[in-house]
């Protein structure tokens, strides 16, 4: 189950990002609790984990403990986040977006070259971080790219070049995907024009101002 940002509910249309997340927080996260409630069994037995279900997580664990390459995590780190917050900040243009996908892409191509100086398992922030690091970059990857693709403004996405809503063409939920070597593949998902019950009216999207 997911509540709040994670869910993408979107409960109501003309929203301040915090409020809206609030909102799904206080009544999804209700819901999940008493969902829980009734279909969860205390001291049930679990099934047992297949090898094939953990074996991807450890090879992937092992592979970043390991690595031993010539570029230090916080090196990478400081890379990505400065071409996010030079690259990808509210307000964009194209050319500053498409120049924000070749850092992200030239990150991408180091990041196997990741050198972890800690190879203990106790305390190991070293890491710690380098996880952190293979977690962000696979969003930056995916934000950024998304980002150049959507030719219009739309909530805390501000194009400069595309300053209006367009919900003729780009009414849509962006799906991307990113694999090892940050290759991006990108498709959309309707918005739901209806509610799911009779009793509450659908709420037309609004202009976000301030």
């Amino acid at each position: 189950m997911a509540v709040g940002e994670a869910a993408c509910v979107s409960v109501h249309g003309a929203n301040r990002l915090g409020s809206n997340s609030l909102i799904d927080l206080v009544v999804f996260g209700r819901a999940a609790g008493l969902r829980c409630g009734a279909t969860l069994e205390a001291g049930a037995s679990q099934p047992t984990i297949q090898e094939s279900q953990t074996e991807a997580h450890l090879a992937r664990f092992d592979r970043i403990r390991n690595a031993d390459g010539d570029h230090t995590v916080a090196d990478l780190r400081l890379e990505m986040q400065r071409a996010m917050q030079d690259n990808c900040a509210v307000f964009r243009t194209g050319d500053v977006l498409d120049e924000g996908v070749e850092k992200i892409e030239a990150i991408n191509k180091k990041a196997p070259g990741m050198r972890i100086e800690d190879r203990g398992l106790v305390w190991n922030t070293d890491l710690l971080e380098a996880l952190e690091f293979d977690n962000l970059i696979g969003q930056a990857t995916v934000t950024v790219n998304s980002a150049a693709n959507r030719k219009e403004s739309r909530g805390a996405h501000a194009r400069e070049d595309f300053d209006k809503r367009d919900d003729e063409n780009w009414m849509m939920h962006t799906l991307a995907w990113s694999n090892e070597a940050g290759e991006v593949k990108i498709d959309y998902r309707p918005v739901h024009n209806y509610t799911m019950s009779n009793e509450i009216e659908y709420i037309k999207p609004k202009e976000r101002v301030y």
